[in-house]
């Protein structure tokens, strides 16, 4: 159990150090992944559903919106059906924010993992999966919920 706790420990420093190398702020960080999962499972989102994913207050939403558009991670455009409202997205600049602050964890479990033994592989990927089942009931795990794909060219 001290094992899985100093994992959980590094992961969250190791994303709070990358999270302050990209240059977002905690709030503009999750905004960004927020928005990555929402794209990736096809949902759009304004401004108001990221109110409350974050937890915060209208103008404190539209301060990050803002800021976000700035940096270019995020573009605003009228929604399909709802000409007072926004959608949000999040742009190639972004995901590449997030899978660069993500690179070095992943970069030293991998490590790791390609060091083991077949027999010490299976067992650890047979005690982590038996710990994610404990933990979300058996649901499935998203396959990749930080990347953006480039839109295919038209015609293709």
């Amino acid at each position: 159990m001290d094992a899985l706790l100093r994992l959980q420990h590094a992961e969250e420093q190791q994303l709070d150090n990358a999270r302050s190398e990209s240059g977002l702020t905690k709030n503009e960080f999750l905004a960004v992944r927020y928005m990555l999962q929402a794209r990736r499972d096809g949902r759009a989102m304004g401004p108001k559903d990221l109110a409350v994913m974050l937890n915060v207050s209208n103008a404190s939403v539209t301060k990050i919106v803002d800021g976000l558009v700035v940096k270019g991670d995020f573009v605003r455009s009228a929604h399909p059906t709802d000409r007072r409202a926004q959608v949000l997205e999040p742009t190639v600049q972004a995901a590449q924010k997030i899978d660069e602050s993500y690179a070095r964890f992943h970069e030293a479990v991998v490590e790791v993992v390609d060091h083991l033994s077949r027999e010490d592989n299976e067992v650890l990927a047979r005690v982590l999966s038996s710990v994610v089942q404990a933990l979300t009931g058996g649901a499935p795990a998203p396959v990749d919920e930080y990347t953006i794909e480039e839109p295919a060219p038209a015609g293709s």
